[in-house]
């Protein structure tokens, strides 16, 4: 079986890496001939675990193929995935569908016998029918089914995300088209993966669905953070208590500076526009929306607070930049908030992060970028931790103090321990655990 991608960003990277690793023949299409060429080089332009290596053993297999000309790459296959971004639209909060829409047009000129044309692209609910339309109208004589297939990768963990998936949704009402895709994922039916088959407009609300409720579980587990504060509780114990109940579960009950990333906030904002559009708003989601944002501000002036009441003059190091660790993304990031919070009330910021800096210096001006965490900490009044990179976690506290000017500590994600950087001489504080004034003063 013969795939093409449509779009080399995050999601059809990863996707045509890996559908060639089941052992399909994937050519991977994007209009940037400069990225393009790139691929072809073996230089990868995000920083995921593992994709580097899996590329490579698969472009030497033959399998796995990058290029511009998509007309060849859709005459060739029987699966062409539409991967292409869908961003915020500006103004209104709604997706962006003008990538897909014209990708489906391009590909409707390339069909060249039966063939799927599958949306990989988070997408609202109706767009597959409307893809569908351009296709039909585009070419009426072209034989082709629609179907959706959303992905559910995580940032850091998506290549074991693809090959060990908790599910495959997939949106597809011919049998035809189901038969197609289930043989893509044959593969997966060796360790029993679920395949959910639905109906184009379930497959597509599912996608935002999960995220929109990993979103809220996030901003549940942080607004109760902030309430252990106030009665001396702690947040981690709380989340534990909760988390191993069926019903609930652990995952998604880490407390910090607020979601960001690719997918919830622009998921979570389009859903929104969608539910009020439709007459059935979900005021849940809309107060998540509205906390989050207001959450990233919290969290500066959480450290402007414990800095004394003001950070003018002062110089703040900053370990991790990315909304999460294991990857360079930045995209609505915590400290593109947080920092130019800090800025804005007068801190010099010195920053470190294992994988951002390069993205991170196009979006964050007048920041004093750093070999490492150590250096980033030199001659400054305090550290604060906005990305639990695994590096952090077994800092020196000795090398701290070292080359800190006062040993004060910031940790928005929770990866020390309150009594322990007491004992340590630490002033240390961190979100929703008890000890938030530990140390000497």
């Amino acid at each position: 079986m013969r795939v093409a991608m449509i779009g080399t960003g995050y999601v059809g990277l990863v996707s045509g890496a890996c559908f060639a690793e089941f052992g399909f023949d994937v050519a991977c299409v994007d209009k940037d001939a400069g990225k393009i060429e790139r691929l072809k080089q073996g230089e990868i332009p995000i920083y995921e675990p593992g994709l580097e290596t899996l590329v490579a053993s698969n472009v030497k297999a033959g399998r796995l193929s990058f290029g511009t000309d998509l007309k060849s790459a859709v005459a060739k296959a029987d699966a062409v995935f539409i991967a292409v971004g869908t961003p915020s639209r500006r103004g209104d909060g709604h997706a962006d569908l003008s990538y897909v829409y014209a990708a489906a047009k391009e590909i409707a000129e390339a069909l060249d016998g039966y063939t799927v044309v599958v949306t990989k692209s988070t997408v609202p609910v109706g767009t597959g029918r409307e893809v569908e339309r351009i296709i039909r109208e585009t070419r009426p004589d072209a034989e082709f089914d629609v179907a959706s297939n959303p992905e559910f990768l995580r940032e850091g963990a998506a290549i074991g995300d693809f090959m060990r998936p908790d599910r495959v949704v997939i949106g597809a009402e011919s049998e035809r088209a189901q038969s197609v895709m289930r043989d893509l994922y044959r593969p997966l039916f060796l360790i029993e993966t679920p395949i959910v088959m639905t109906s184009l407009e379930t497959s597509e609300l599912i996608k935002y669905a999960a995220n929109t409720f990993l979103a809220t579980k996030i901003t549940f587990i942080n607004e109760i953070a902030d309430l252990c504060e106030k009665l001396g509780a702690d947040v981690h114990d709380v989340a534990k208590g909760i988390g191993l109940d069926g019903r609930i579960g652990r995952k998604f009950l880490h407390p910090g500076p607020g979601y960001g990333g690719s997918c919830f906030p622009k998921d979570t904002l389009a859903l929104v526009r969608t539910a009020q559009e439709t007459g059935s708003p979900l005021r849940i989601v809309e107060t998540v929306v509205d906390i989050n944002a207001r959450r990233k501000e919290q969290m500066a002036e959480k450290i402007v607070d414990f800095c004394g009441g003001s950070v003018q003059g002062k110089t703040i190091a900053v370990l991790g930049v990315t909304f999460k660790p294991n990857t360079d993304d930045m995209r609505d990031a915590p400290s593109l908030v947080i920092i130019p919070a800090l800025q804005a009330a007068g801190a010099a910021i010195r920053a470190f992060d294992p994988a951002g800096m390069h993205e991170a210096q196009k979006l964050l001006p007048g920041v004093t970028w750093c070999e490492g965490a150590y250096d980033a900490m030199q001659d400054a009044d305090a550290v604060a931790i906005l990305t639990e990179w695994n590096e952090f976690r077994g800092l020196s506290v000795d090398r701290m103090k070292q080359r800190l000017k006062q040993p004060v500590m910031i940790d928005l994600r929770n990866i020390y321990e309150p009594e322990e950087m007491a004992q340590a001489g630490f002033r240390y504080v961190c979100v929703g655990r008890p000890g938030r004034r530990a140390g000497p003063e």
